[in-house]
């Protein structure tokens, strides 16, 4: 029976990428991959394998969702072997669910291939610890995708005024707008803050600052990026190890 495994492909460095994961990429038929999969994924795959790619940028889509989500169905109908290759974790702001459920409803089965999450990864590669005793007991992850000035919003910002460290995925091109909201929310300007470029790769980049400077210190670095708000950060001058 023709069966899809939606994947996830790690955070950047090739040697995070699951044992799993590796191996359905090698018996794949087709890999529907994206653009934050690390190329050298599709080196694993056989010399026939069909590759499409579907990578999305900020505001510029190769296909809209909708049509992602039909391409694995026909690709389900017509191959043994799907991989949907996905950036990091299908389940972490990555519409795993969605194409997960579209699957479901149209009697496809299929398998999910959990990612090492860049929550956790990207901070761990610049020597910040998401958690630490004595520092903080707990972790949130949140888009950075959801502009902070949106009239109704999903995100409880004012809920971050512990010290609970903040981890925003994908929130590079609103930076200004996110450490200006959580200042506005009573959150110290002095807050340390982090953001990390291409973490887990050699083209890695890590800067620090406070909720005031991040923005300004962090202009020129690259998406992907994830930014870290915590006391947590202040930890990284003695752990990195990656730089």
């Amino acid at each position: 029976m023709n069966k899809v495994y939606l994947t996830g492909a790690g955070p950047g460095d090739l040697e995070l990428l699951t044992l799993k994961a590796a191996r359905v990429v090698k018996e794949a038929d087709i890999i529907i991959y994206d653009k934050l999969a690390n190329p050298e994924i599709l080196k694993m795959a056989k010399k026939d394998v069909v590759l499409k790619y579907v990578g999305k940028e900020n505001k510029r889509h190769t296909l809209p969702q909708d049509d992602i989500n039909e391409l694995i169905y026909q690709s389900s109908i017509k191959y043994k072997n799907v991989v949907r290759l996905k950036g990091v974790d299908p389940f972490v702001f990555g519409r795993g669910g969605e194409e997960a459920l579209y699957l479901y409803q149209r009697g496809i089965k299929f398998e999910i291939i959990p990612g090492i999450t860049s929550a956790v990864s990207v901070p761990a590669y610049a020597g910040i610890p998401v958690t630490h005793r004595g520092i903080t007991t707990s972790f949130r992850v949140v888009t950075g995708h959801e502009t902070p000035n949106k009239k109704i919003s999903q995100i409880e910002w004012q809920t971050f005024l512990n010290d609970e460290t903040i981890v925003f995925l994908m929130g590079l091109h609103n930076i200004e707008l996110i450490t200006s909201k959580l200042m506005s929310m009573g959150k110290r300007e002095d807050y340390p803050c982090a953001v990390i470029s291409k973490g887990t790769t050699i083209d890695q980049k890590v800067v620090t600052g406070t909720l005031k400077t991040i923005a300004k210190k962090s202009k020129g670095l690259e998406a992907p990026a994830i930014i870290v708000v915590g006391e947590v950060v202040k930890l990284r001058e003695e752990i990195k190890w990656f730089d």
